[in-house]
């Protein structure tokens, strides 16, 4: 899967459901570009579009129990990876990585602010 797809997929289980604009925006690309990785998602069963209760024009896209699976799979593969990687650090470098979380904490939550661009 790309970087891009995996990206997507993250976006829409933290944001929820969005439009094709919104995600392209959101990641990156131009809008042709997320339609096209929206219809290859949709065939492997990952995501769905669904019409929108306040505005019938619309069309969202949302992630299905298949799509939420596979990123609740790999934030799990992430967080193991680096539980094995900090476990060979030092005491001292584990001191240090613990002092830098808030600051690390903020950094997050400034990226996901920007990823997700204005609310609707």
């Amino acid at each position: 899967m790309s970087l891009t797809s995996a990206a997507t997929l993250a976006t829409l289980d933290r944001t929820g459901p969005r439009r094709i604009t919104d995600l392209a925006a959101v990641e990156g690309v131009t809008q042709p570009a997320m339609t096209a990785l929206v219809r290859v998602m949709e065939g492997s069963g990952l995501v769905e579009r669904r019409g929108d209760a306040s505005d019938k024009r619309v069309t969202l896209v949302c992630l299905t129990e298949a799509g939420a699976s596979y990123v609740r799979t790999r934030h799990r593969a992430g967080v193991h990876a680096f539980e094995r990687l900090i476990g060979e650090l030092t005491g001292d470098e584990v001191e240090a990585l613990v002092a830098a979380l808030p600051a690390l904490k903020h950094l997050a939550e400034l990226e996901s602010q920007d990823r997700e661009g204005p609310k609707q």
